[in-house]
């Protein structure tokens, strides 16, 4: 078998997004792959018949990284890569090579020959052959749903006039606030705008205001349903719900903004719709959303069955994922949901009288699905294994062989804390363990919080374990998956979650006596990266630390964050204003002085979550202190740096840290994988 190295998540197929054909025939899906030579990721579409069991690859060109099904039962699919090609292809006809060699080269920067702000559909038979454009939208589309045989429902990022007007190369104008947003960067003035598309007439029809961001919908007959928050100064806390009549063009308000908190939301009759929200209690935002039945001619809600757990995603965590795929579907007097319970995420339904089923699906990581005429398909992960497509619980694509790769599965552990609650967690073997021999170790905390841990695939950690060190990680008081006051840290951040992963530590330290004490690391990204620093700030206990994408000053994020005005009240029960001292005494800065871990420090300067300055503020306080630190600040990327960073990138990345635990961690002769770093275009071993 082979070691999984950093570069290894490069030959992995990524699997998401599957969906039934309109006679539920066939089932077509997303299937990318990392090209380290390109820096990208290449996607393509994929069929599975399920009359013969074959699987099907429809495209080959790496362009189709979304789709949706026509009514006659073809797939469309954006592609800007696709366009450009064409539109070179044109221009390089009867040129000498150089110019030729001109217009590939515009082909590689994206196909800059088509607008920006339109995008091209093409078209392509689940028999296979050439796709074939069909039609461009001057809009740059954000997503698509088929209404009808020749209408679509579009979501489109758009610019506002007072955008359009300041446009400037030079400077960004900014009068709103979030003025910028993590993967968008400077969002002032754009929204992301619902329009009706009409494929024979060209006709183009909005449906939500213009000065709305809408976050989702749901389709019946001739109705839209959509939640969205209209703005111009200050977008606050909760979306309104609007319904849209296809026929009159007549939009309805049925709960007009930051009036109350909703989540997922669907039609499950003509007038009646189900809403996932809540209403003021002792845990605020940390509420879990119960489920209501909205009546659609009134707006008028009535409680149906409260929930304690999250509806409409799954929150396992993995950076071995990539694509997305739906979380929640609704049909007469059915929704079926994606929901966090314990360390899994599975699929529910509810219906209209309030009974709630769990639907089968495995321990593990239910990430997409969909349902038709009784049969259901998965997009799962579970057990050692990448995301694969299951139909009624049957694994049906193999599109990635396991058994080749060395790896260490995750061995659970359970721990009563001194808190009372019951803590979930898990420990990896080295790759190749002795027992009887000491080996290092490595604790990785998850982000969110509201995220978890669980034991499908994470290719880091694999990474670590094939390089010799044993891997822990747990779900701490503020995760998913356990309930409203477990998951509720609001005004605690640092001290129940720290106790917590401190007792965790004590307990997987007893429980395997093979992992030297005197030589376990600490990383995490996100929270994960807040509680680094802040265990680097309260313990000297671990040899050597990596902080990613952190949070190290709660007054600076408040003010830097895309959602720091409404996610630091929600998390730190104060805004700065009203009690500066509550948000200094949860910041890890405020503990620098206490500090002796070298620490290695990873941010991007795109990151508009966890402004890289977070992290700045950490190295640069550790530097003046002389503990050993590093800070590594990668261009272009995002917050999601660790799961959909470009490959190149994401292989910097791993190499830090894994050098960085090894110079800590390892032992004089011990095995070291000492990985080289590419630094301005030089292999450099760190």
């Amino acid at each position: 078998m082979n070691p999984i190295n950093v570069e290894t998540f490069t030959q992995f197929r990524f699997v998401s997004n599957p969906s039934f054909s309109p006679d539920g025939g066939s089932i077509a899906f997303v299937v990318q792959q990392g090209d380290v030579a390109e820096n990208d990721y290449k996607g393509d579409l994929y069929l599975y018949d399920s009359g013969t069991g074959n699987v099907i690859r429809l495209t080959t060109a790496g362009d189709a990284k979304s789709y949706v099904w026509t009514a006659k039962g073809t797939l469309l699919f954006p592609s800007a890569k696709r366009e450009g090609r064409k539109q070179a292809d044109k221009k390089a006809a009867g040129k000498s090579d150089k110019q030729q060699e001109g217009s590939r080269a515009g082909e590689k920067n994206g196909g800059k020959e088509q607008s920006e702000d339109s995008t091209v559909y093409y078209e392509i038979s689940p028999k296979g052959g050439e796709a074939v454009r069909v039609f461009e939208v001057p809009l740059k589309a954000t997503g698509m749903y088929r209404i009808d045989e020749e209408r679509y429902l579009l979501t489109a990022a758009i610019e506002l006039e007072k955008r359009i007007e300041s446009k400037n190369d030079a400077y960004e104008v900014v009068d709103e606030i979030p003025f910028w947003f993590n993967g968008r960067g400077f969002i002032n003035g754009r929204r992301n705008r619902l329009y009706v598309y009409h494929t024979g007439t060209k006709e183009l029809t909005p449906v939500s205001e213009e000065t709305a961001d809408v976050s989702s919908y749901s389709v019946r007959g001739t109705k839209i349903l959509y939640k969205a928050y209209p703005w111009t100064d200050v977008h606050n806390m909760y979306d309104g719900i609007y319904l849209y009549n296809l026929e009159t063009g007549e939009t309805k308000c049925l709960l007009a903004q930051d009036i109350r908190r909703t989540g997922m939301i669907g039609f499950w009759a003509e007038n009646e719709a189900v809403v996932a929200s809540s209403v003021e209690n002792p845990h605020g935002n940390s509420k879990y959303l119960d489920f209501y039945t909205m009546n659609l001619d009134n707006g008028e809600m009535k409680l149906l069955t409260e929930y304690d757990y999250s509806s409409g995603s799954g929150s396992v965590g993995s950076d071995a994922r990539l694509g997305g795929g739906r979380t929640v579907k609704t049909e007469d007097g059915i929704c079926y949901f994606i929901t966090t319970r314990g360390e899994n995420a599975h699929l529910y339904s509810i219906q209209r009288d309030g009974t709630l089923t769990g639907v089968m699906t495995e321990s593990g990581s239910c990430d997409s699905f969909d349902i038709r005429d009784g049969h259901l398909v998965v997009c799962g992960m579970y057990g050692d294994k990448l995301a694969e497509l299951y139909l009624d619980g049957k694994q049906v694509t193999k599109l990635n062989d396991m058994s080749q790769w060395q790896i260490s599965t995750p061995e659970a552990l359970a721990l009563t804390a001194s808190d009372g609650y019951k803590l979930t967690g898990w420990v990896m073997k080295p790759v190749g363990y002795e027992p009887g021999k000491k080996y290092p170790a490595i604790f990785h905390i998850h982000g969110g919080p509201r995220t978890v841990f669980g034991s499908v695939f994470h290719h880091e950690m694999q990474v670590w374990a094939n390089a010799g060190y044993f891997v822990f990680f747990t779900n701490p008081r503020g995760s998913d998956g356990f309930g409203t006051e477990f998951g509720d840290i609001n005004g605690k951040y640092g001290t129940v979650d720290y106790d917590n992963l401190m007792e965790f530590t004590d307990y997987v330290l007893e429980q395997t006596p093979d992992i030297d004490k005197e030589r376990v690391g600490v990383t995490g990204g996100s929270y994960g990266g807040f509680m680094t620093n802040w265990i680097i700030g309260h313990t000297d206990r671990f040899r050597a630390a990596a902080s990613q994408r952190s949070i190290a000053n709660w007054i600076s994020f408040e003010y830097m964050s895309d959602i720091g005005h409404t996610f630091t009240k929600n998390e730190q029960s104060v805004f700065a204003c009203e009690d500066v001292e509550k948000l200094w005494l949860h910041s890890p800065i405020h503990y620098i002085a206490n500090c002796k871990t070298p620490t290695l420090f990873i941010h991007s300067e795109q990151d508009y979550r966890c402004n890289i300055a977070e992290g700045m503020q950490m190295f640069a306080a550790l530097k003046v202190l002389g503990v050993d630190t590093r800070m590594l600040a990668v261009k272009g990327e995002t917050h999601e740096l660790s799961r959909s960073g470009r490959p190149r990138n994401r292989i910097v990345r791993m190499r830090e840290i894994l050098n960085w635990m090894d110079r800590y961690l390892k032992s004089e002769g011990e095995d070291q994988t000492l990985e080289s770093i590419s630094v301005g275009g030089k292999e450099e071993v760190r």
